[in-house]
């Protein structure tokens, strides 16, 4: 970190505590050629990968239209919102584990699928409905199986 007053280079931590609940450093710097002191923040540089569409199109995440597809299919569903953040937390967690700078569509509503299947199993079939398209009764019927059987057939 180069010196705010005298732009060297050499710069050394003193000190370091949690800031902001735990989600900031907090450090003391001292310039090793002018002696001055001064505080620095560090966080976390946490980012949701851009998104390919099935048409092959990108754009970026949009965490409001994760929540919404989530919320649609809970709606009037006995879930409470605090299980429904944490779902989507997990979503996201996921998606920036990857390490991936780009991630096809596909693998959102996937994951989706799986946070829904645990939390409701109604709300997993709604999605699933719209995610898959799906063209007839048979493929309700399929994703209930796929639910009896803990979903090994995906």
């Amino acid at each position: 970190m180069h010196c705010p007053f005298c732009a060297a280079e050499d710069t050394k931590v003193i000190d370091s505590r949690l800031a902001a609940d735990g989600n900031q450093i907090r450090r003391r710097r001292e310039c090793a050629q002018c002696g001055e002191r001064f505080t620095t923040f560090e966080t976390a540089e946490l980012v949701i990968p851009r998104v390919i569409k099935t048409d092959g199109s990108r754009q970026p995440f949009d965490e409001h239209k994760l929540r919404r597809g989530m919320m649609h299919a809970l709606q009037k569903r006995p879930v409470a919102l605090e299980q429904i953040e944490g779902a989507l937390s997990h979503v996201m967690s996921r998606l920036r584990a990857t390490g991936e700078r780009e991630v096809r569509s596909r693998l959102i509503g996937e994951l989706m699928m799986e946070e829904l299947r645990r939390l409701d199993q109604v709300a997993y079939v709604r999605f699933a409905s719209v995610y898959r398209n799906f063209q007839d009764i048979a493929e309700f019927r399929d994703a209930i199986d796929r639910l009896d059987d803990g979903g090994a057939h995906e």
